[in-house]
């Protein structure tokens, strides 16, 4: 999911040199969501392994 993240985030910054800026806001929001979506599921699992007494690293 980080990798999509970054995927779109490129996008997002090609899309703004060359001036499709609707494009390059689209795809900026949609890096962000999947950024934060990427992190909220890492600490969920390390908060899961935590409980169930495993290494979390």
């Amino acid at each position: 999911m980080l990798g999509w993240a970054l995927v779109f985030f490129v996008l997002a910054i090609v899309a703004g040199v060359l001036g499709f800026m609707s494009l390059a806001g689209l795809a900026a929001s949609i890096a962000k969501i999947l950024f934060l979506v990427f992190l909220v599921l890492l600490v969920v699992s390390f908060v899961i392994r935590a409980i169930r007494g495993q290494s979390v690293v």
